[in-house]
């Protein structure tokens, strides 16, 4: 009998990062033009190469390159790729192709023409300049191209605090400066690390993304900080990534799920390299890495963010992960932790595990909660919607300063606030011709103007509604209970729909919905309770509870 191709590793053995690795190349392949004669060779972005119904490149899919020479060049378990000529080929052509569709001064676009986006950028560059140096290249014009891309980098930086972008743009500095030796690489480098060191809360170790923390976009942020010191070998990192990591055990669920709707912005995130580089100086980062070989990939319990444009994200991350993985291994996380409570009053988020559950509670998205058990999600509520009769919907959970009064001892929490309007912009031909229109002219010069009206738009702003909302959480011994009060006395709105949503979200974040297995929890519609609404201006929702009492 012919011994399997791919075989499937036992739970917890570290080839379980080379198996999905593998498993995920040829959607990668798929996205790349490999023909030497096209003049897209080496785009990887097919919407514009092969489908033609964008009008530019993404640059952001040009990251593409880096799972296909990590592949390249390693021997992983079971890998029909490792010295494949012309795979060698393909990562020399997209970083070809990347150079001739960047900027002049260096920039370049991810999702709308003269964007100049630093992600794309920082993912790319580091992307790019790691597989030169992993497949032992010896290109002096695609060095210049390297030069530019960090002489922009070092010059620019973006609205908004996103903590993940700045480790990255520390990582891909470093990493031109390692091809290069010229100082001033490491130099704006060590600028952009001061940057994320100085946003994270000394109190609770989280990084700030936006309006909070975000327990996904913080797993990244620990591994872009991980590969840095690897590189660096930095000390003036081990403390804060000590500390990061501490942060990221209460969201690893007991289940081997990670992260989820109470973060600030909603990701699912996990990327498990900074765990396996970080096991020989913080227990808890092997203890994180365990438990994801052990249940998160095993028994499908990870995240999926396998679209066209975001489906490389983890790929090389797992192959450096098996590549760094630390044999010396503390066992699983729930192999270490008993019942406790945890309130975060800087990220304003409370963990709570007893014997029966494990919940977290954000207070800053209005009591936004999931609660797991060994076998998996038992509950997820993102909060009441409303949807008015002329289509407007009102929801709770974005993230504000609610009222909030917690009583740890008791498990009682009460967050009350204002109801926003939930934003949902799509565009259309009209709108299309005028975004384009203002790209090519104000957007030309002035990008992060551009950048930062979307970012009020679609991400941070908060169109406050008249009706406001009460919401009551027990965190008991054995359940947890969960009680809402809508009041719209001071509305004018009729009501048509009420529902309580698993993992709905209302702010335009790249890396959100994907799929977990938390999301085919199942939303209550409470509409049969609208007419009382409409009528009394106020109203109770029935308790709904999750576990045994």
């Amino acid at each position: 009998m012919l011994e399997p191709r791919f075989p499937q590793p036992a739970a917890g053995h570290r080839d379980w990062y080379a198996f999905e690795a593998i498993r995920a190349l040829p959607r990668i392949l798929l996205m790349i033009d490999r023909n030497p004669l096209s003049p897209t060779y080496g785009c990887c972005d097919r919407e514009y190469w092969h489908y033609k119904t964008v009008d530019f490149p993404c640059a952001m899919n040009q990251e593409f390159c880096l799972p296909l020479a990590l592949a390249q060049a390693h021997p992983l378990p079971h890998n029909p790729y490792h010295q494949l000529p012309r795979l060698r080929e393909l990562v020399v052509g997209i970083i070809e192709y990347a150079a001739k569709t960047t900027h002049p001064d260096g920039s370049c676009d991810d999702y709308f023409p003269f964007e100049r986006a630093l992600g794309a950028h920082v993912f790319t560059t580091y992307a790019m300049a790691e597989s030169y140096r992993v497949l032992g290249l010896d290109r002096p014009d695609l060095l210049d191209f390297f030069r530019l891309r960090a002489d922009w980098l070092s010059n620019n930086n973006e609205s908004g605090q996103l903590a993940n972008h700045q480790a990255f743009a520390a990582l891909a500095l470093y990493t031109v400066y390692e091809l290069t030796g010229e100082a001033k690489y490491r130099e704006a480098s060590d600028h952009f690390r001061d940057i994320i060191l100085s946003w994270q809360n000394q109190a609770e170790g989280w990084f700030q993304e936006y309006e909070g923390a975000d327990p996904g976009y913080h797993s990244c942020s620990i591994a872009f900080l991980a590969k840095l010191y690897q590189k660096s070998h930095d000390a003036s990192l081990i403390e804060p990534l000590k500390k990061a990591i501490e942060f990221a055990t209460y969201f690893m669920h007991p289940d081997g799920s990670y992260a989820g709707e109470y973060g600030s912005r909603n990701t699912y995130h996990f990327y498990p390299h900074g765990f396996e580089v970080l096991a020989d100086v913080s227990p808890s980062a092997g203890r994180i890495a365990d438990t994801y070989l052990h249940r998160s990939m095993p028994e499908r319990r990870r995240y999926y963010n396998d679209d066209n444009r975001m489906c490389a994200h983890y790929v090389y991350d797992w192959i450096q992960s098996w590549l760094d993985y630390r044999p010396e291994r503390h066992g699983l996380l729930e192999d270490a932790r008993g019942p406790f409570t945890r309130w975060f009053r800087g990220a304003r988020l409370l963990v709570k595990k007893t014997e029966r559950y494990y919940a977290v509670v954000s207070l800053a998205k209005g009591g936004v909660i999931k609660v797991y058990t060994d076998d998996g999600p038992i509950y997820s509520d993102t909060g009441p919607m409303l949807q008015t009769e002329d289509g407007k919907v009102l929801v709770s959970h974005l993230v504000d300063d609610h009222a909030c009064e917690v009583d740890e001892a008791k498990g009682r929490i009460v967050i009350s606030g204002v109801m926003a309007r939930r934003r949902s912009q799509l565009s259309s031909p009209v709108k299309q011709i005028a975004f384009r229109t203002m790209n090519l002219t104000v957007g030309r010069y002035n990008a992060n103007l551009v950048r930062s009206t979307l970012q009020k738009i679609l991400i941070t702003g908060k169109p406050r509604s008249e009706v406001r909302f009460r919401r009551t959480i027990e965190l008991l011994d054995g359940q947890v209970r969960v009680t809402d009060e809508l009041d719209a006395t001071g509305s004018k709105d009729h009501f048509s729909r009420l529902m309580v949503g698993t993992d709905a979200t209302s702010i335009y974040v790249a890396n959100s919905t994907n799929f977990q297995e938390s999301t085919l929890l199942p939303w209550v519609d409470l509409s049969s309770r609208v007419g009382e609404l409409n009528e009394r201006r106020r109203i109770e929702l029935p308790t709904r509870t999750a576990g045994q009492g």
